[in-house]
């Protein structure tokens, strides 16, 4: 408990660190100083209940929404989802950030799986703006999961039925932390030949949970997992980014990666800035000495600065210039203050 507490804090104040108005940043230098002094340990962020869940049809109290133990999905991993967020707008609004982009990888997800979701991609849009609307929120997390259920167990999954729920509820950052210190885990990611990386299914996330909890165990904030040909791929639940000599660099998709919905984000936002933005193969000693280097997605949110991989500082261990004009532009855009960017935007309450 003390320790999610002091995540709690500690986010809270890098979110402060990152505000925008003056009154915000009056609070942020008064309190900046005190981040590197609380003690905290990435990715442990508890659930704040929202009261209702959408759930096969319905909503359902949050402490009502329950399922069979012998699901499938339970069994074998046979799920496949979604990480969304919706944002307070600068206006006093709220907006789903890319919607559309994530509800189209959830049905992509699926089709990996030959599930079909029972509703379509318009209605399922629809379910998950009604479900922040009935639980009042202005700014949350929103997980939508299609799991098989109860019917049969054995490795068939054809002709089960197909469960789906939409929860949201107030999350703050994933990792929690203005910058990170990261090592390279022993576990590698998937190969593509073995699994759809591509796709976000549960019982692939068990690949990400092993080369977090090494790392974490080792004091670490995170892991950074290569491919089966010994390339960075990428974090657990984030992409990877590095600089150098002001030019970009991402894995490719090859690279048994997640197509990352806030990685397609930085990389427009970062060629609409200037910068030469490439999807290349990166070694390991590549990563050790690029400039800068940051972690990317919805559940991490702002791009997070990767301070250090291996023990060995990346730069001079701090946020590097080209991430920090990144963090600024990604927060501008999902705050609502970029209209070129406005067709992100999915806006839930009339005014």
């Amino acid at each position: 408990m003390m320790k999610d507490n002091l995540n709690l804090m500690r986010t809270k104040l890098y979110r402060l660190t990152i505000a925008t108005s003056p009154k915000q940043q009056a609070i942020s230098t008064k309190f900046k100083h005190h981040l590197g002094k609380i003690p905290i340990s990435g990715g442990h962020m508890p659930i704040e209940k929202s009261e209702y869940i959408w759930m096969n049809g319905k909503f359902v109290l949050w402490d009502e929404a329950k399922t069979h133990v012998l699901d499938h999905g339970i069994h074998y991993g046979t799920g496949v989802f979604e990480g969304i967020r919706a944002y307070e707008t600068v206006d006093g609004k709220s907006a789903i950030f890319r919607l559309e982009e994530h509800v189209e990888r959830l049905f992509r997800s699926a089709k990996a799986l030959r599930m079909t979701i029972p509703y379509n991609e318009e209605k399922v849009k629809e379910i998950i703006a009604e479900t922040i609307r009935k639980n009042k929120l202005k700014e949350c997390y929103i997980r939508p999961l299609a799991w098989y259920g109860y019917k049969e167990l054995g490795l068939r999954a054809q002709g089960l039925p197909v469960n789906f729920m939409v929860a949201v509820w107030k999350w703050e950052s994933y990792l929690g932390k203005e910058g990170v210190r990261a090592k390279i885990s022993t576990w590698m990611r998937n190969n593509p030949n073995s699994f759809p990386n591509e796709a976000k299914v549960t019982g692939g996330y068990v690949n990400a949970v092993l080369a977090s909890e090494e790392v974490r165990s080792a004091g670490y904030d995170e892991a950074i997992m290569l491919d089966h040909r010994g390339f960075v791929a990428e974090g657990p639940g984030e992409n990877l980014f590095i600089v150098e000599n002001k030019r970009l660099s991402t894995p490719p998709l090859s690279a048994s990666i997640l197509q990352g919905i806030t990685r397609d984000t930085v990389m427009i936002l970062a060629r609409d800035l200037g910068y030469e933005v490439r999807e290349a193969n990166i070694t390991r000693n590549r990563l050790y000495n690029a400039d800068e280097a940051f972690f990317t997605g919805t559940a991490a949110e702002i791009p997070t600065p990767i301070y250090e991989v291996d023990d060995r500082k990346i730069g001079n261990g701090e946020t590097g210039p080209i991430t920090k004009k990144i963090q600024s532009e990604y927060s501008a855009v999902i705050r609502g203050k970029k209209q070129k960017y406005g067709h992100w935007l999915t806006y839930l309450y009339k005014r």
